[in-house]
């Protein structure tokens, strides 16, 4: 069984609350944050959203020192309780809204972000073994790892305002082609792949923007 002692660890200057029944914060996904910083200065007013939030680290992380507004959506309650804690003490001055649910049924048909972030699980079902300290929920992609990510592009498509951009994060570069090809194929959505940044064994950040440009 996993332990629902709470514990905490320093993560881009915020201290992070968790425990084992959700997906500990992984050390090296503050550059995740640290991009969708540096993207933040350069953006238009406007709040931020980010997708498969987990405990919120990566997005409170981007937007600590801003005033901007941040939506952090999880599927797993456990996840967003923690991630109501940890904006809490990140942003004592600021209400975070923190939505439990699927990606793609909490959010109103008429909100905007200048910037989504994401970190769905991006592990094919048949090897979410090498993994087993991790909650199978939050790290199982399906067949081919996309599920959920797929989720995540559509979302932002139909909630990112001109311009905007989505950073996402997944395991290989192979599924950050995969989201490329499929950009291409839907010119339609006005979305693009702009960059790739590798990490190893630790997965890819793939930034797309809407007309081509965060």
């Amino acid at each position: 069984m996993n332990d629902a002692t709470p514990r905490q660890l320093e993560f881009g200057g915020l201290l992070i609350e968790f425990d084992d029944r959700v997906i500990v914060p992984r050390e090296w996904t503050v550059a995740q944050s640290s991009w969708a910083e540096e993207l933040l200065q350069q953006s238009p007013p406007g709040a931020v959203l980010e997708l498969c939030a987990g405990v919120g680290h990566i997005g409170l992380a981007a937007v600590a020192g801003t005033a901007r507004d941040l939506v952090l959506v999880d599927l797993d309650p456990t996840a967003c309780g923690y991630a109501r804690r940890n904006a809490r003490r990140a942003r004592p001055d600021r209400d975070t809204d923190v939505r439990q649910g699927r990606v793609d049924e909490v959010l109103a048909a008429d909100e905007r972000f200048v910037g989504v972030i994401a970190d769905p699980p991006w592990v094919p079902s048949d090897d979410v073994g090498r993994f087993p300290d991790d909650p199978r929920t939050a790290i199982d992609g399906g067949v081919d790892g996309m599920d959920i990510a797929w989720s995540c592009v559509d979302v932002a498509a139909r909630h990112l305002g001109a311009p905007g951009w989505l950073l996402i994060q997944l395991g290989t570069t192979a599924q950050a082609e995969a989201v490329r090809s499929r950009l291409l194929d839907a010119p339609g959505q006005a979305l693009q792949v702009v960059e790739v940044r590798e990490h190893g064994e630790r997965g890819v950040l793939v930034l797309v923007a809407r007309g081509g440009g965060a």
